[in-house]
């Protein structure tokens, strides 16, 4: 194994607006540098998923937020390994009924290294345009000693529990809940109507989407698509990525579905 570099910090933020922050772990591979998004409001704060939990999380939040004791609410946007790695360091943790036992028990990828990454689900990504992954998924270490072997993903056991048409009100800004299956059964997403933001998670983003491995469905993401396009958008923040607007967000949506109908003409028909 090739000696990492040491990292000076693990974890990067950028002010989106007065209340909303960006944060990412610039040292974990792409495919696995998820967007986790703080949002502070007048009555408690919230961080929407908490990436791949290699070093603590909760101290470089509290450090962000203008009142660290103000409550917080964990909210997990779905159950893959960079969305919900720091989510046990919460009191609060909220995510959709098809995920919470995923969160408290999690079955897939666990740890920091390609070997315990399923080839089928390995060659999905390199499919879907994302670089190759070197021997582990990150490409720097926290800090000096750290032993990337001693990474195991933490289950987390939910709190509560999100639905379609629950809303989320943290004083300032009161979000609805969206289920956006297709990415993962109980993919969640957030909407502020009075701002046309939407918080979109893995459902969309502008970069290649993952819609071919374990509980993904193609079906459920046109009816995910669907909703979206009918939905009064104005700023999409996705779960990796960029943010970007409603003309950016139909013109993906119109890639995606053009590629799934080229890809089903092309199947053999049954005579």
């Amino acid at each position: 194994m090739l000696p990492l570099p040491i990292a000076e910090t693990w974890y990067q933020a950028t002010q989106i607006d007065a209340d909303t922050t960006l944060i990412i772990e610039p040292h974990v591979h792409v495919l696995e540098q998820a967007n986790m998004w703080l949002v502070q409001g007048r009555d408690r704060d919230m961080i929407l998923d908490t990436g791949m939990g290699v070093v603590p999380l909760r101290p470089f939040l509290d450090h962000l937020r203008r009142d660290p004791d103000k409550p917080i609410v964990c909210v997990s946007s779905h159950t893959h390994i960079d969305h919900i790695g720091a989510a046990h360091e919460f009191e609060t943790r909220l995510v959709h009924p098809l995920e919470a036992e995923e969160m408290a028990r999690p079955s897939g990828l666990h740890s920091l290294f390609r070997r315990d990454m399923p080839e089928r689900l390995l060659q999905t990504f390199l499919d879907a345009g994302y670089p190759p992954i070197g021997e582990m998924l990150i490409e720097a270490l926290p800090h000096e000693g750290y032993d990337p072997e001693s990474y195991r993903l933490r289950g987390a056991q939910a709190t509560g529990l999100l639905n379609e048409g629950d809303t989320l009100d943290l004083g300032g800004h009161l979000y609805e809940v969206l289920h956006l299956p297709g990415h993962s059964p109980g993919g969640i997403g957030l909407f502020e109507r009075t701002t046309g933001i939407l918080f979109a998670a893995d459902a969309i983003y502008d970069g290649p989407l993952i819609y071919d491995g374990p509980g993904m469905s193609v079906a459920a993401y046109r009816d995910t698509f669907a909703k979206l396009r009918a939905l009064p958008v104005t700023t999409i923040h996705g779960g990796h990525d960029p943010s970007f607007g409603r003309e950016r967000m139909l013109a993906i949506i119109d890639a995606y579905e053009a590629r799934w109908a080229s890809e089903e003409a092309a199947l053999p028909r049954e005579t």
